[in-house]
C-alpha cells in the first residue's frame, strides 16, 4: 500500500467522522442523531483498516469488527429508546428527553424558559425522589 493511498483513506475517514460530528452537534431529530452516531464510527473503521493494511497487520481489521459489533448494539438500543420517546411523547425532538422525569418538576421546552406541568394531587400517596442537599423524611419526622 503507498502512502498516498493511506493517506487518502485517511481523509476519507476523517471526512465521514467530521460529517457525523456535524450532524450530531447540529440535529434536533433522534434518528438522525443515531445516524450521524453510526456515520461517525464508519469513519473510524476506514481510518483503523487503512492502517492496519498500511502496517501490514490485521489488528485494524479486528478493532474494526469491534467497531461494527458495538454499532449494532448501539443501533439495536437507540431504535428501541426512539420507539419508547415516539409512545411517550409523538415526537422525536431531542428537548423532549429532557422532562421524561418527576411530573412535579418544571419541562425544559428548549426555548431557555422552563414551564410547570399540570399540578399534582397533594394527597396522593406516590413515591418521591429527594432533592439533592437534603435528608429524607422519616415516617417519625413527618408533621
Amino acid at each position: 500500500m503507498t502512502s498516498t493511498s493511506l493517506e487518502s483513506q485517511l481523509v476519507i475517514g476523517a471526512v465521514l467522522f467530521a460529517l457525523g460530528m456535524i450532524g450530531f452537534l447540529t440535529r434536533r431529530n433522534l434518528i438522525l442523531i443515531v445516524l450521524s452516531t453510526e456515520l461517525m464510527l464508519h469513519g473510524v473503521s476506514v481510518n483503523l483498516t487503512a492502517f492496519g493494511r498500511y502496517h501490514g497487520n490485521p489488528q485494524g481489521q479486528v478493532f474494526t469488527i469491534f467497531v461494527l459489533t458495538i454499532a449494532a448494539c448501539e443501533a439495536g438500543l437507540a431504535l428501541s429508546l426512539i420507539l419508547t420517546l415516539y409512545q411517550r411523547r409523538k415526537s422525536l425532538d431531542v428537548y423532549l428527553w429532557g422532562n421524561l422525569g418527576e411530573d412535579d418538576l418544571p419541562v425544559f421546552t428548549g426555548g431557555g424558559t422552563a414551564q410547570q406541568t399540570k399540578p399534582l394531587d397533594p394527597n396522593a400517596d406516590l413515591p418521591h425522589l429527594t432533592p439533592a442537599g437534603r435528608a429524607p423524611a422519616t415516617p417519625a419526622t413527618k408533621t
